[in-house]
């Protein structure tokens, strides 16, 4: 019996990279307090959110296959959340620029009828370019990636934000890495080829 699936996301990004697997799939928003717990690691609160997504949508349908994913810009061990607007997205990438960061993006899948549960951890190293102010401002107004974690939209013109990117999922900076995703599809028994 194939179960039906559903990303426990409102993400834009993840609709569109799982839509890249050709699966067939409904989209349920996870509602899920996204706040730090206190001394959390932007690792540990990728996992956790991931998870709690994937878990929240899951007591609503407990037969279905759910994704969760959640992804954290790690600055130095500090979290960098989406930025909501201008003026917080313009502090971020002020901060960023020339400096190294971890995107710590997580993904998990989980069925509660079978007891299926996975979490994986996708971490992609991103060096950022040395920016101008203007170039910033440039870059916003363009974008304007206010609801991007760290403000990076890599899919987009961030990526003339990047010097390098280091990933083994390059998904991941977009914010569902599909082959660790596809991974724990079949191990929950949906296969895509």
């Amino acid at each position: 019996m194939q179960r039906s699936l559903i990303l426990a996301s409102t993400s834009r990004y993840r609709r569109e990279l799982l839509g890249r697997l050709r699966l067939t799939f409904d989209v349920q928003a996870p509602e899920v307090d996204e706040t730090p717990l206190e001394g959390e690691s932007p690792r540990a609160l990728a996992e956790r959110l991931a998870l709690e997504k994937a878990m929240a949508v899951a007591r609503r349908f407990p037969e279905a296959v759910v994704i969760g994913s959640d992804q954290v810009a790690d600055l130095d061990g500090e979290p960098l959340g989406k930025p909501g607007d201008h003026a917080r997205a313009t502090a971020q990438l002020q901060r960023m620029r020339g400096r190294t960061l971890t995107f710590q993006t997580a993904v998990a899948v989980v069925c509660q009828a079978t007891g299926i549960s996975q979490r994986e951890l996708a971490p992609v190293r991103v060096v950022f370019r040395q920016l101008s102010n203007e170039a910033i401002e440039y870059y916003l107004r363009a974008e304007t990636p206010y609801d991007c974690a760290g403000s990076a939209k890599s899919e987009g013109l961030g990526i003339a934000l990047l010097e390098a990117i280091d990933s083994d999922d390059p998904t991941a900076l977009v914010g569902l890495p599909l082959i660790r995703t596809a991974r724990m599809l079949r191990a929950a028994g949906i296969d895509l080829l």
